[in-house]
Parts: structure tokens; sequence; C-alpha cells
């Protein structure tokens, strides 16, 4: 029996603020995928040719051929329970709101990640998002989606410039903390000034 294809990465990793985002993908068995053997890591290619990535995706969801999640979990439970417990918690989310059938799905997750052990065919490839293009796939659906969140906070928090790095640890954000403190959604652990 062919078993529909799921790929996992997760964004935001290393961010000092917002929250980390997990992405799934479903490519689903049988269904022609043509371009998607395409994509590349969401590291790899600019914002443009992300968000051109995810308008694809949009159409291919629409026409049945994909599906897909992105599951956020806020900096407070990565504060409070860490890093791997948060990405673990969007990852089961999405694997809940995707899949209801452990057997009929093989998934393919970058880096450490691992899936529930009721889904007997996983497996956890280290540089997954280079070479698995559903995996490729996700990582650039979490960015989008994480970037966009992160430009919404840069409006309610206007003095950090969540607009120009997104929370991650880059020297004008470092200044930006050390002269207006930490905000609600930094991540307090991360920061080390």
């Amino acid at each position: 029996m062919s078993k529909s294809l799921i790929g996992i990465d997760e964004v935001g990793r290393g961010c000092l603020a917002g929250p980390v985002a997990v992405g799934a993908v479903i490519v689903y068995s049988g269904k022609s995928q043509g371009k998607l053997k395409e994509a590349r890591s969401s590291k790899k290619i600019s914002a443009k040719k992300r968000r051109e990535w995810f308008k694809w995706a949009e159409i291919k969801k629409e026409e049945g051929m994909i599906d897909y999640a992105v599951s956020y979990t806020s900096p407070a439970y990565i504060d409070k329970y860490g890093l791997t417990r948060a990405i673990q918690k969007a990852l089961n989310k999405n694997l809940r709101t995707l899949c209801r059938d452990a057997e009929g799905v093989s998934i393919k997750m970058d880096g450490a990640l691992y899936a529930p052990q009721y889904y007997p065919f996983q497996e956890t490839i280290i540089g997954g998002d280079e070479i698995e293009p559903a995996i490729s796939l996700a990582s650039i659906i979490a960015k989008v989606k994480r970037d966009e969140l992160m430009l919404r906070k840069a409006k309610k928090y206007p003095q950090y410039g969540f607009e120009r790095h997104k929370g991650y640890g880059t020297k004008c954000h470092k200044e930006k903390i050390a002269r207006h403190g930490i905000c609600f959604i930094h991540r307090t652990t991360f920061i080390h000034l």
C-alpha cells in the first residue's frame, strides 16, 4: 500500500524572541508533485522565493495534492519547559491535524526531530531540509508563517525592529534589548547580554 509522505521541520530555534514554529507538509500518495522536487531549505532561498513557494503550496492545497500545518510554541512555554519539549509539542499538534492513520503515512523529519512511537514509519534525516523536498517545503512554509507573525509583533513592539531580524540574535536586536529591556515575547532564558 502506498503511503502519504509527511515532511517536518522547525524554524526559529535560536531566536531571542518569538515562538518556535514547526511546519509539516503531507504529500498525498498517488498525487504527482512535479515541481516539489525542486524545493530547497528555507535558509538557502530568498524571502521572495519563499513567498513564491508558499503561493505554490496554497494552490496545491486547494487542488488536494498536499496539505500543511504550522504550529507555534510560545516564548513562555520555551522558557518554562525548554526548546526540545516546545518543538515536540508543536510537532505532535501538526501530526494530529494532518493525519488520523499512523500506519498510512511515512514521516521524514529534519535534524533531531522525532515523531511519537505509534507512527511506525518515520525517519530523522540530518540535513533533511537539503535533500528531502517535503521537509524543504515544510521549512519554507514554517518560515513564511513565522515571519508574518513577527511582522505583526513588530507593530506591537516597534522599538525592537522585529520586522528586520524576526527575533534572531542580531547585533541590532541585542542593542535594542540593551536599550529597552525585554518585552513579553522575548525568551528570557536565551538572553545573555
